[in-house]
């Protein structure tokens, strides 16, 4: 096969050609879309020639493949990141350098994929990123989001959510595979059917959804291995309804394909009501089926019906509960559609399907009401009771008695619920917590008895970030730094990157990382004047929370310090401290009301600093609208303290932490999730710990002894603090407007803020000392860096497949 060279000067004649053929245009009077395009499509061409000599590689492959099966994948913008993986950064920049064309501006024109929302999604982003790196043969699958979850906009100091139209400009880099579309069926009846004397259950009067995939390429780093991530798309099995549409009923022509598309059409509908439960239960088995038709059709194509083979030629891995459904649907497919027996399609399943666990919060463990599952799902529910049946026989065997109240908590089908985690643990072969301390507490307290039971398949694989985005693609300058001191040697084993630390005692070194750190936050103060037109200070410490606001992850426990320094500065005129600009990232989802309200409450604070003078000259507040992989990318780099603040136990890891340190961040946090391992890693005297650890969180829930007036009355600046939430300080125009929140601090406080206030607020103290100690500041960070490679996800990625997958 011919290929097509990716020099410099065929980049520019690629670029001006698709100019011209497509738009008509010289590059003089193309926009920066158009440019962005012909650019984007320039290093697409590239990325298939690889794609095409892969797939005709994999056609004739024998090897285990693994299927990601993920909600969310929060892949960010693809251009730059490609460019990375293919080596080719120096050739494209220099092209266009001569083309005139500023880079930087060319690929702020590519939107974000719509496809995720938080750490869930950036973690299945880092996986496929390592997965191609590393040569493992991988797809993850999705759902092919037409307008993801929301764009944020901040107004009258409140988050209001605009639809995220990602797709207005259509998506480059994905490629329709219409060969592989299929049905997905709803609803109906299951009637049963004599086949030459064996049982046969067939679904009646369904309808059916068509889902088409779209394939991304995830090309590897520097190799010839090019994965890929498939969406699919909902879509009506009907055409328009002509008759309709020529009679002038517009809306009955129509209707089929909205009732379809809706499917796919939002991610995270929201679920306070019914119609949005059901829909968000369509959306997950949508993808799961589609992806398991697909997965069955390429195992047949390779290997025939030998349908034992399957747990050694393939894994689907079950990102959190949200594709739970591929557990029954698998057993559908084997049996209706295959003609296995019960027993063979069990086996199959129970050795075939991996689980990672994401969450010990009892209400994001995913339950769906039985009734809606035998009404939308009436095949699937039928399974998942006849799983449900066997599980709870052989529980009630081991536990010699049928009647042990432990068995209805390890039930998948109980009062009235089906527990899709309880199904993933009984059916998986393998189930994993993302951090030891999560692993640990999944094994001790929430899935405790299925771990009695059956102890050898649980496991503990620490969360990792790709090194190649959250650093080489990010942080240039950085990268630069650490490639001149210790070679390159780490871009492919970023656990090299320990042999830094002796340079953390280097003066020159210290100076070259501070110039850095500093030109970082110049940048990301540019953009945070051209987006929100905020101007920060970038002589300022850079304070930064950013992930999704929810009560658990405790940015209540930030701002209330933040108004504790405020009344400091405002209540005694020699009070002085390092100057610092707090920024919080995060988006609230549409129906938390208390996760929006305490938005409303850090945007406040950050309008009283603003109005006064003295606290200005020490104190700034800032809300990054809209965060996202694109806003991460600048305040990421910029940032010198990494808030993780919540209350131990309830983080199972935390990705957002890792990208900090590993860009030179010092980590303040609770001995939660993936801190205590970074505290391992770095040293105590290297990160701010602070506040309970996990097990006297538990106890304290377990005795129901916990008053939080009790911190209320004893600490006079933490009770100053919470008065001036409702006292009109905070919101002179509605005092009230807080009030839920002040009342749930001090009459339930479920995730222990004030508890923890106080050894908060000490730690904040050794910073403000800290950081006044430029020398040991630096060495601090510079430690942080030079400990954050075993935080790679090509290290997590590895441990996944030595442990779970064998894949190769």
């Amino acid at each position: 096969m011919p290929t097509t060279q990716f020099d410099k000067e065929s980049i520019k004649q690629s670029i001006i050609g698709k100019l011209q053929r497509y738009n008509g245009r010289t590059l003089s009077d193309a926009t920066n879309q158009q440019i962005y395009n012909a650019l984007a499509s320039t290093v697409r061409d590239q990325i298939m020639q690889k794609w095409v000599a892969y797939r005709e590689k994999d056609k004739h492959s024998t090897a285990k493949r693994l299927y990601y099966l993920s909600v969310e994948f929060l892949t960010g913008r693809a251009l730059h990141c490609n460019v990375l993986n293919l080596c080719s950064i120096d050739n494209y920049r220099q092209a266009m350098e001569e083309l005139g064309i500023d880079w930087r501006a060319v690929i702020q024109e590519e939107p974000e994929p719509g496809l995720g929302n938080g750490g869930l999604g950036r973690l299945a982003a880092c996986f496929m990123d390592s997965l191609a790196s590393l040569s493992l043969p991988a797809m993850g699958c999705t759902i092919r989001y037409e307008y993801g979850l929301f764009r944020q906009k901040i107004l009258n100091g409140q988050q209001v959510e605009v639809p995220d139209n990602w797709l207005e400009n259509g998506n480059v880099w994905e490629v329709p595979a219409m060969e592989d579309v299929c049905q997905v069926n709803y609803g109906g009846r299951v009637e049963t059917e004599e086949v030459f004397g064996r049982t046969r259950y067939v679904l009646r009067d369904y309808y059916s959804v068509e889902a088409v995939p779209y394939d991304m390429p995830v090309a590897g780093y520097d190799c010839e291995t090019v994965d890929t991530l498939r969406m699919w798309r909902a879509r009506s099995v009907k055409t328009m309804d002509l008759h309709s549409f020529n009679s002038g009923d517009y809306t009955r022509a129509m209707h089929e394909q909205e009732l379809a598309s809706v499917i796919s059409k939002v991610l995270y509908p929201e679920d306070n009501h019914y119609e949005g439960k059901e829909l968000r239960l369509k959306q997950h088995y949508f993808f799961t089926s589609a992806t398991l038709q697909y997965a069955l059709k390429d195992f047949k194509r390779r290997f025939g019906n030998d349908f034992r083979k399957i747990p050694e030629k393939m894994t689907i891995h079950i990102n959190d509960t949200h594709p739970g459904l591929a557990i029954p649907e698998l057993m559908r497919l084997l049996m209706d559609q295959e003609g296995l027996g019960w027993d063979e399609a069990s086996w199959i399943v129970q050795h075939t399907v991996a689980y990672t666990n994401h969450t010990v919060l009892s209400e994001a463990l995913e339950k769906w009401p039985e009734d809606m599952m035998r009404n939308l799902l009436p095949r699937i529910y039928m399974i998942l009771q006849e799983i449900n049946r066997r599980v709870c026989a052989r529980l009630a065997d081991h536990y010699m008695n049928g009647t042990d109240p432990r068995i209805a908590g390890m039930a998948i089908t109980a009062y009235g619920q089906v527990h899709m985690a309880n199904l993933c643990v009984a059916m998986s072969y393998s189930v994993n917590g993302v951090s030891q301390l999560h692993g640990d507490i999944l094994k001790k307290e929430t899935f405790h008895d299925y771990y009695k039971f059956s102890p050898r398949k649980f496991s503990a694989i620490t969360n990792g970030i790709t090194h190649r985005r959250w650093l080489m693609g990010c942080n240039e300058g950085l990268r630069d730094l650490i490639c001149s001191a210790i070679g390159d040697g780490w871009v492919r084993d970023p656990e090299k990157l320990r042999d830094l630390l002796p340079f953390r005692d280097d003066a020159a070194f210290r100076e070259a990382f501070a110039k850095v750190k500093y030109q970082n936050k110049v940048a990301f103060s540019n953009r945070l004047a051209s987006h929100q037109d905020v101007k920060l200070n970038p002589d300022f410490m850079l304070d930064v929370q950013a992930k999704r606001l929810h009560e658990y992850k405790r940015q209540l426990l930030n701002a209330l310090h933040i108004m504790v320094l405020y009344n400091r500065i405002m209540d005694d005129p020699n009070y002085t401290m390092t100057p610092r600009a707090f920024v919080f990232g995060a988006k609230a989802s549409p129906g938390y009301y208390m996760a929006k309200q305490i938005l409303r409450m850090i945007i406040a604070i950050s309008k009283l600093i603003d109005r006064s003078p003295r606290a200005k000259e020490f104190l700034q507040v800032v809300f990054l609208e809209n965060y996202c992989v694109s806003a991460a990318e600048f305040l990421i780099p910029a940032a010198e303290l990494s808030e993780q603040l919540s209350t131990a136990g309830k983080e199972a890891s935390g990705t957002g932490n890792m990208k900090f340190m590993m860009n030179g961040a010092v980590t303040m946090g609770t001995m939660d999730g993936a801190n205590v391992e970074i505290a391992e890693q770095v040293g105590m005297d290297n990160i701010y710990i602070f506040g309970m650890r996990a097990d006297t969180v538990s106890s304290l829930y377990r005795e129901g002894t916990y008053s939080p007036m009790h911190i209320y009355e004893s600490n006079s600046e933490l009770r100053k603090a919470l008065t001036q939430i409702i006292d009109g300080t905070l919101m002179p125009e509605n005092p009230a407007a807080l009030q839920d929140i002040y009342h749930n601090l001090l009459f339930s406080d479920p995730y222990f803020v004030l508890k923890d206030f106080g050894s908060y607020s000490m730690a904040q103290r050794r910073v403000n000392a800290d950081y006044q100690d430029r020398e040991k500041w630096l060495k601090m960070a510079v430690t942080n860096t030079a400990c954050s490679g075993i935080f790679s996800s090509d290290r997590t990625i590895r441990e996944y497949n030595e442990k779970i997958w064998h894949l190769g």
